[in-house]
């Protein structure tokens, strides 16, 4: 998974980015699998993760960026802010030397690989609230969703206990990897 952080962060990139695209006029109110969250909403909260990795690879913390992020920042142009921050991240996770870097986070300090996964995670999952949100197709790249189980499945304990994720929902046990990972941060798939 390690040598293939950066790909698997582009797909997820790109699965949550088509989803953006699909996004009409009177969708933006909709709601979505995410307790209390409208389709604007997810869009926000993924482009404020957005925002955050350029400041964070160049070794700013939480309490250096502070309250910059908070509120929306999707103004009158959602798709577009969306367009912005996410080709900014992925251009900052691309930079010579990035992922080698320490990342400081609200719960620690972490390699820029980790931090890599953990956003490509975030994506990709959020890629199947938004399309349930929409009512579009909602089947993520299967490869992106194995790594994403192979990532997730050993903090199954802790992302209960953060309460940002729902209690694990259980699955049939063949389940694939996007049922097995959509079950395990608290989804119904």
């Amino acid at each position: 998974m390690e040598d293939r952080v950066l790909e698997l962060h582009a797909i997820a990139m790109d699965e949550f980015g088509l989803r953006v695209a699909m996004i009409n006029d009177d969708a933006w109110n909709s709601p979505t699998p995410c307790s209390e969250w409208t389709v604007r909403d997810l869009v926000n909260h993924l482009v404020v993760e957005q925002l955050w990795v350029p400041p964070l690879l160049a070794g700013k913390t939480v309490a250096d960026v502070g309250d910059r992020f908070d509120g929306d920042q999707l103004g009158e142009d959602p798709v577009g802010r969306w367009t912005d921050a996410s080709v900014a991240a992925q251009r900052a996770l691309a930079e010579p030397g990035a992922l080698d870097r320490e990342v400081h986070l609200s719960y620690g300090t972490v390699d820029a690989r980790r931090y890599c996964m953990e956003m490509a995670s975030d994506l990709a999952v959020h890629a199947w609230d938004l399309a349930r949100g929409l009512g579009v197709d909602d089947r993520v790249d299967p490869d992106l969703m194995a790594e994403v189980y192979r990532y997730l499945s050993p903090m199954a304990g802790a992302l209960a206990g953060s309460g940002m994720f729902g209690e694990p929902v259980p699955v049939p046990g063949d389940a694939d990897a996007q049922a097995r990972t959509l079950a395990l941060t608290g989804r119904r798939p």
